[in-house]
């Protein structure tokens, strides 16, 4: 059912041709149609390490709109482990289609509101969990943001079979692009796009990941902040799909493209560049099309 390694596909537009780029896009987004892709990467070791510590429980933390939550959901049912989801906000009914998806594939919502969520690190908020029998669970930063998260992300280098100078993808705890970062040649560099407003991202990334600078820049492209969009970014979206027939989502993917697509008008990238851009997937991504 896993897809690995994930396809390589060449991008050719108006665009990638009028200033001598070669694009290639990551297909990810392809490795499993419910765990799909930075989100299996970053929970490959983490679902190996619960088990080894023979842990029945994934605790993790999220939005209410987080791939990684659903992703952790579909992975417990797949994996036959329990899941729980701290959820940051209020609950609210009907459920949106992410968080509906998580409690069907049988995972625990737990709300949590956004002054104590911003805690959760803390000795006081596992207090406020106690209910739960500890001894038995796994916990996973938000995000999936740990070091056996960098290592599954950086197998994603080792799969390319081509020579690259850049390769790009979205950033929301930035895991994804350091792991990434972590395994480039002397020659190559990640971009990190970020999505949500987060002026400090690549600093946080340098000071939690032994990360070279020269290997990784961040550029905010965040329409707005977490889960926001514009009616640019929707444009952008719909016009990508129906040349290349790839759907990408406003929440990550297509702010991703977007900035790229915006870097290469502005000459960013020298004449000739190789550019991989990583489509990190995400379960929101079967529900886009019809919210366009």
């Amino acid at each position: 059912m896993f897809q690995l390694p994930s396809p390589l596909q060449k991008i050719e537009t108006a665009l990638t041709r009028q200033f001598n780029v070669n694009l290639f896009i990551k297909r990810d987004d392809l490795i499993h149609p419910e765990i799909s892709g930075n989100k299996w990467r970053k929970l490959k070791y983490n679902i190996e390490q619960a088990k080894k510590e023979n842990k029945d429980t994934i605790l993790t933390f999220g939005g209410a709109y987080s791939n990684h939550i659903t992703a952790t959901a579909a992975a417990g049912k797949y994996f036959g482990l329990k899941t729980i989801g701290i959820i940051r906000g209020e609950a609210y009914q009907p459920l949106n289609k992410s968080l509906q998806f998580a409690t069907d594939c049988g995972m625990e919502l737990v709300y949590v509101d956004r002054e104590k969520y911003r805690n959760k690190n803390s000795s006081d908020f596992r207090s406020m969990i106690s209910d739960f029998e500890e001894s038995k669970i796994y916990f996973l930063p938000e995000g999936g943001a740990n070091t056996l998260a960098l290592q599954g992300c950086a197998e994603i280098v080792d799969e390319l079979n081509i020579d690259f100078d850049f390769i790009c993808c979205a950033c929301g705890t930035g895991t994804t692009i350091a792991g990434i970062a972590s395994n480039l040649k002397p020659h190559q560099q990640a971009i990190g796009f970020a999505v949500l407003k987060h002026d400090k991202l690549e600093q946080e990334i340098f000071q939690k990941f032994d990360i070279q600078h020269s290997k990784l820049t961040i550029q905010n492209y965040p329409f707005g902040g977490y889960a926001k969009t514009t009616p640019e970014l929707i444009q952008f979206i719909k016009a990508f799909y129906i040349e290349h027939q790839i759907l990408l989502d406003y929440v990550y993917t297509g702010k991703m493209m977007f900035g790229l697509f915006d870097l290469i008008a502005k000459n960013y990238f020298p004449e000739n560049s190789t550019i991989v851009a990583l489509h990190t997937g995400g379960v929101m991504n079967a529900n886009v099309l019809s919210e366009l």
